[in-house]
């Protein structure tokens, strides 16, 4: 005999009648998660992806660490949820009978991507080390399974093989993502810090890389992609710098946009993510709070169409899972993602959040419920026989909500097996049709369409979103709602007013997890971010250095003359136990706030290795507890780096050294150290840089023990450069904090 829930599986529609939701909640402010929203079953929980299973829950995966301290290595991890509020483990993907047999003995699986297409699940991993050259030569895997908890069968050999460097080792074949572009075909983005990231066309079954991949990263600056596509638009995601530095990691996430899924990806200020001096836009970066480290992440849209990021971080007061420079503790955090000004910003540019927060919206918020069918449907009758285990309805006809639709904004959302013709109306004035070619949008007196790849298959279940926001009405077909895309049609509609009318669906379809429910209200405002006030000390070396001054192993290469301090790079150091790097302090305003500025010159070329020329800024307490803001040679890559280090182990002295990203590099760079107390008294010390000394990047903070001095540094001369380079300073500044 079915089980109940199977009972109620599936809906037979005459005449009038609807399809169901996977699960009726409330209005979304009525729950509210707080990160790590992993926190009920794993200390961590790394590398995260995530999907809604056509049962309706959310199903996320992880990398192979152990979920709590002291226990084994797992064989990647899956849990679920309905509500993003409590959630249950399932278990490892893989057990040592199921994981692939080309994998290596002791190879690690890393960073699962999650996907649904051609009627089953897929995911994608990295495979640390192989059969065909034990020792470390990372390839890509991918396994499928009827169901998004397994069981999960594996290919007999990678998507994407070792890659050879051509100097005996491997390239960073790891951290998939994959995409489903707008033509019709499938993309795989492999790759990390050492060879890059590059994208591969996929065999349209998804198990094979086809054709030659594009590189659409320089190396030694991405890893962790993940692509959407929104609005025209595919964004590029990649994590930037060292993922598990414990209380000292810097890791963020930073994006370019192309039109093509092949790029190339630019930043929002022109920079590509292949130049020397590399680009990318802030997506997520740490500020201030207890997070430090956000990234490796995915991207989910909620039922009010609100997209959402999420991410792993570290709490820097508990940042090891086992002991000091052991595993870092790396849970699953969430929060949502606003597009300021086209743009992909986690909280408004905000960054994580720490407190109890609205959580992603499930269910429909108009009282529709496929086991109550007085609430919302007419005409339903019940039978059991659903294999797929979710609500369904088979519309063949006419069909809509018997209760209105709500005023304003709308999103209607369902998985959908489409006839020949499938029709959503809302509201009387805008409707959405997806015909054998194309989906067509029409309202307000205006109409668009978007083509749909010519070996689209209809049998399938998709994903279709229709939305009004504001004046924007959009509608859109992919697999699964996770920034994927075969075809999407835009309106833009001043002065839309949707009424209270029934949503209503013409044509034939099967229909599961339906929601229908006001849209999120977007948020176009970024978060405020420290500005100058009246000016309150400094030196423009317009002379010789005043008593405000004082040195740490002084240079006497360092010069002032003609408004400028001259200071040749030296063959030094501030990491580990080198400090031997001389530095010139300048003392600091009185008061709870200020903000530090400089103007650098320091050409240190393009597309050469000088490793690790740089000069910058320096929030000093001691030579192993400090903040450094700098321009630096980084391989091939030039780089802003804003730098920690402290001691991690207090038993034996070891400190640890990691570093954010910040904007983007040039030989004349400003650069700014923005101060302040937090709310528990902490001293906090925010980054900025600025390529033309009037618009301004903030990224990452990091907070420190107590008040520091702010200087300026210019050393780590490693390339044996005869005159070495010389880092040239404008001036140094302290301003009021607005």
């Amino acid at each position: 005999m079915p089980s109940k829930r199977l009972l109620a599986a599936v809906l037979t529609v005459t005449a009038i009648a609807a399809g169901t939701t996977a699960a009726a909640a409330a209005p979304p402010s009525a729950v509210t998660t707080t990160n790590p929203i992993t926190s009920s079953f794993a200390d961590t929980f790394a590398d995260p992806s995530i999907i809604q299973g056509r049962d309706g829950y959310w199903y996320a995966y992880a990398t192979s660490d152990p979920l709590v301290g002291g226990g084994p290595f797992g064989l990647m991890h899956m849990a679920r949820t309905k509500d993003f509020s409590s959630w249950e483990y399932l278990g490892t993907v893989f057990n040592d009978q199921t994981k692939p047999a080309w994998a290596a003995p002791g190879s690690f699986f890393w960073a699962p991507d999650i996907r649904y297409f051609d009627g089953h699940y897929v995911m994608y991993f990295t495979v640390t080390d192989t059969n065909a050259n034990p020792g470390g030569d990372p390839a890509i895997g991918v396994a499928t399974a009827p169901t998004p908890a397994g069981p999960w069968t594996a290919t007999d050999g990678p998507v994407v093989a070792p890659r050879p460097d051509g100097n005996g080792g491997f390239l960073g074949t790891i951290d998939p993502a994959m995409l489903t572009a707008a033509d019709g075909k499938r993309y795989l983005y492999y790759g990390g810090f050492y060879g890059g990231i590059s994208v591969t066309e996929l065999s349209p079954d998804g198990m094979h890389a086809v054709g030659t991949p594009t590189q659409v990263t320089i190396g030694d600056r991405y890893e962790g992609s993940y692509v959407v596509y929104r609005d025209g638009w595919y964004y590029f995601m990649g994590s930037s710098m060292n993922c598990c530095a414990g209380p000292t990691t810097g890791y963020s996430v930073f994006a370019g946009r192309s039109r093509s899924p092949r790029g190339p990806f630019v930043d929002a200020d022109g920079a590509a993510l292949t130049d020397s001096r590399v680009g990318g836009t802030t997506v997520i970066t740490q500020n201030g709070n207890k997070w430090i480290g956000p990234g490796h992440h995915a991207f989910i849209t909620d039922a009010a169409g609100q997209d959402h990021i999420v991410y792993h971080a570290i709490d820097r007061g508990t940042p090891w899972l086992t002991g000091p420079f052991g595993i870092n503790r790396r849970p699953m955090l969430i929060d949502k993602i606003d597009w300021i000004n086209g743009w992909p910003r986690t909280n408004a540019g905000a960054g994580p959040s720490e407190g109890p927060v609205p959580a992603p919206a499930t269910g429909s918020g108009s009282g529709i419920d496929s086991t109550d069918p007085a609430s919302g449907l007419a005409g339903a009758t019940r039978q059991p026989g659903d294999s797929l285990g979710g609500p369904t309805a088979s519309i063949n006809g006419s069909a809509q909500t018997r209760k209105a639709a709500p005023g304003g904004s709308l999103r209607v959302e369902a998985d959908v097996k489409l006839g020949e013709s499938f029709t959503t109306v809302l509201g009387n004035q805008v409707v959405a049709s997806v015909t054998k070619d194309k989906v067509t949008l029409a309202a307000g007196g205006r109409t668009s369409s978007a083509a749909l790849p010519a070996d689209f298959d209809r049998s399938q279940w998709n994903k279709l979103s229709v939305q009004v926001s504001g004046s924007t009405v959009s509608a859109r077909l992919n697999d699964a709602g996770l920034g994927d895309v075969y075809a999407e049609a835009q309106l833009d509609v001043p002065g839309l007013k949707l009424g209270e009318a029934p949503v209503r669906w013409l044509g034939s379809a099967e229909v599961d997890n339906l929601t229908v429910r006001p849209a999120a209200k977007p948020v176009t405002k970024p978060a405020a971010v420290p500005r100058t006030g009246k000016l309150l000390a400094g030196d423009d070396f317009s002379g010789a250095l005043g008593t405000d001054w004082s040195w740490v192993r002084k240079d006497d290469k360092a010069t002032v003359a003609d408004g400028q301090l001259s200071w040749p790079l030296e063959n030094a150091d501030m990491t580990g136990s080198s400090n031997n790097a001389g530095l010139l302090l300048h003392s600091t305003p009185a008061g709870d706030s200020w903000i530090a500025e400089t103007k650098l010159h320091l050409d240190t070329g393009q597309g050469d290795v000088r490793n690790y020329q740089q000069a910058g800024m320096i929030a000093y307490l001691n030579d192993n507890d400090f903040a450094r803001l700098g321009n630096v040679a980084i391989w091939k890559t030039r780089q802003t780096e804003y730098g920690r280090e402290l001691v991690a182990r207090p038993s034996d002295g070891a400190t640890s050294y990691g570093a954010a990203a910040i904007g983007r590099s040039a030989p004349t760079l400003w650069m700014r150290l923005a101060y302040h107390k937090n709310a528990a008294g902490e001293h906090v010390y925010r980054a900025a840089t600025s390529v033309d000394g009037t618009n301004w990047t903030w990224g990452a903070s990091w907070v420190l023990p107590s008040a520091a001095k702010i200087g300026l540094y210019a050393h780590g001369e490693f390339t044996g450069a005869n005159p070495p380079p010389v880092a040239t300073f404008d001036y140094l500044k302290f301003y009021e904090s607005k």
